[in-house]
């Protein structure tokens, strides 16, 4: 068999600042640059990632790969018509060349462009126009893909990822391909049924390292076990405003319908996902009560500005909040915030040096989705406590062995505060990347994560009680932690913007 694979991943928040344009997919920050031919096998097997995952696989199979491009661009607003155009055509180029059996397709699923809401199925689609309706093409989603019906009828086979944060990239990437060898074995594509639920989930509720999220994951594999199915649950990404933007639950098998109806009832319980904010003062106020009798960090997700989620990692309010309380100077050297992406900032402090003091202003005041602008920057004499060159590889559960490039990175202290400072776009989500500018996390009080729940898979090991020592706060950012706040325009009146 040879298989033509190929890879194309964007979270598009509509109501982002920022626009992913082609060289957003070059750049190479929290996705691995765009990347054509043989060298993208050798760069991506072995690492957690759907392809890595699926180059395993096929090799363990004895298939063939015919290598396409892959790229990926940090999550932000649209996608520009050039930068698609640019994937689209170079994908196509090597679709149009032929000599494969069958197409792979690493996906995220909640791609929208400036000209096309469903970009994952435009994709598909272009793909099937040109290798026929026998041709099999098999898909990986990410667990936030705006699931369309486009996507689900063009390809013959769609699975996605199963934990939130996503440790089992490389598994859904095998997964790709056991729903591959299945389509091949049986010749044809499988039954298909899918429901989408009737409400946006806050993506602050979907972690699998909590309930109901963990339990529902569970139940998705016994009943797979149950009914010989591939069942799928995408939660959703809830700040793509097009028509089809909802969790959905689908499957492939010959009881697939049954599946999917005994999912769909466990899921689609609307009160199970509802789920409380506090604001950066309270969050601040709250975690240095605690820390004072803390003998393990506690962290504080800065979800508003998660650059994983259309924020781009600038903005001050949970700075700010630090600063007024005094938390620096109550445990100094002790509170960590990162990653604060301020490329200016971290070139003054690489000019300076290390234990230079420099006078400089720090973050972005950024529009946000209330029509408001987020805090102000902050301006003060900052130390420069360690410089980096941004290369770090990663060893945490998400993303381990993942290489990535920041740039000129500092760690900035403001009265006892300590922040990571970077040129480039990712958040925190490895301990590693504040070891990258000489921060140890371990030694923290309190640590200011600019992440939603990716941040958890290595920093719930530090904390004593994940319950009670990790706090998500609310600070003005581009990314609504409550979907109800979003001034939609295009999702459907049958959507509801709460559970």
């Amino acid at each position: 068999m040879k298989i033509l694979v190929a890879g194309y991943q964007h979270e598009t928040n509509t109501f982002a600042p920022t626009l992913a344009n082609w060289a957003a997919f070059n750049r190479g920050d929290d996705f691995p640059a765009f990347i054509h031919g043989r060298a993208m096998l050798d760069k991506l097997s072995g690492v957690n990632l759907p392809m890595g995952g699926f180059i395993d696989a096929a090799k363990a199979r004895g298939w063939k790969l015919v290598p396409s491009s892959w790229c990926g661009a940090s999550p932000s607003s649209y996608v520009t018509q050039d930068a698609f155009e640019r994937m689209s055509a170079s994908v196509m180029a090597d679709v149009n060349k032929g000599g494969f059996d069958a197409v792979y397709l690493d996906l995220h699923g909640a791609g929208v462009a400036e000209h096309v809401d469903d970009t994952e199925g435009e994709l598909i689609t272009r793909i099937r126009q040109v290798v026929g309706k026998d041709t099999p093409i098999v898909a990986s989603l990410d667990l936030h893909a705006n699931v369309t019906q486009r996507m689900l009828h063009q390809a013959d086979a769609l699975v996605s990822y199963r934990t939130y944060p996503h440790i089992d990239m490389a598994a859904t990437g095998e997964l790709a391909a056991q729903l591959l060898a299945r389509r091949i074995t049986v010749g044809r594509k499988e039954p298909l049924h899918y429901r989408r639920l009737p409400f946006l989930i806050p993506l602050n509720a979907q972690s699998t390292w909590m309930q109901p999220a963990g339990a529902l994951y569970d139940a998705l594999s016994e009943l797979d076990k149950h009914f010989g199915t591939c069942l799928s649950f995408c939660m959703a990404f809830p700040a793509s405003d097009f028509d089809e933007c909802g969790p959905m639950v689908w499957a492939h098998g010959e009881h697939a319908a049954e599946a999917v109806d005994r999912l769909f009832a466990l899921v689609a319980e609307p009160t199970q996902w509802k789920l409380e904010f506090l604001s950066a003062h309270d969050a601040v106020v709250q975690s240095l009560a605690r820390a004072s009798r803390a003998h393990m960090p506690l962290v504080i997700a800065d979800t508003q500005d998660n650059p994983g989620a259309g924020g781009d990692s600038n903005t001050t309010g949970l700075l700010h909040a630090l600063l007024q309380q005094d938390a620096g100077k109550k445990f100094p050297g002790q509170i960590a915030l990162g990653l604060m992406c301020d490329p200016q900032a971290a070139k003054a402090a690489t000019a300076a040096g290390v234990g230079a003091t420099i006078s400089i202003t720090l973050g972005t005041a950024v529009p946000t989705f209330t029509g408001q602008h987020s805090d102000p920057p902050v301006t003060g004499e900052f130390r420069v406590r360690a410089l980096s060159d941004g290369q770090v590889t990663l060893k945490g559960p998400m993303m381990t062995g993942m290489a990535v490039t920041l740039g000129p990175c500092a760690c900035l202290e403001l009265d006892g505060v300590l922040v990571a400072v970077v040129s480039g776009q990712m958040q925190m989500l490895d301990r590693e990347l504040f070891r990258m500018v000489g921060i140890d996390p371990e030694a923290m009080k309190i640590i200011v994560v600019k992440s939603s729940n990716h941040f958890r898979a290595d920093f719930t090991p530090l904390v004593a009680d994940a319950k009670t020592d990790i706090i998500v706060a609310k600070a003005a950012g581009p990314m609504a932690a409550d979907p109800a706040d979003l001034p939609w325009k295009n999702l459907p009146a049958s959507m509801r913007r709460k559970p």
